[in-house]
């Protein structure tokens, strides 16, 4: 029964960040900028779900609040970003299909959290 809850509630602790981006790539400057912006998602952990939407998983609410304000913090001067927040609970609610076959989801990373 313990071990029930303590699931039930890390599930609802645990986060993923989205990065939804739509950046112009008209101009050289363009392009370096979108690449920029790409680069230092993926240097911070995110990886790519679909083109131009990148996902990180966050052990807690502090730890994802660090990453969306590193995310801010490099925004680009041109364009659209989104940033929003999905539980764990949410995540593997979500169906991903893939030519209408349905695919396996992202696998959750196994990482050590230090108290």
């Amino acid at each position: 029964m313990k071990d029930d809850i303590l699931t039930r509630l890390n599930q609802y602790r645990i986060l993923w960040v989205f990065v939804f981006y739509d950046l112009p790539t008209e101009t050289k400057k363009d392009r370096r900028e979108f690449s920029l912006f790409r680069k230092r998602l993926q240097k911070d952990g995110f990886a790519m779900l679909q083109y131009s939407i990148y996902i990180r998983h966050c052990n807690s609410r502090e730890n994802a609040d660090v990453h969306i304000r590193r995310v801010k913090n490099k925004l680009p001067p041109k364009g659209e970003v989104i940033l929003f927040t999905l539980t764990d609970k949410q995540f593997g609610m979500m169906e991903f299909y893939r030519a209408a076959a349905a695919s396996q989801k992202p696998a959750t990373p196994q990482q050590l959290e230090l108290f």
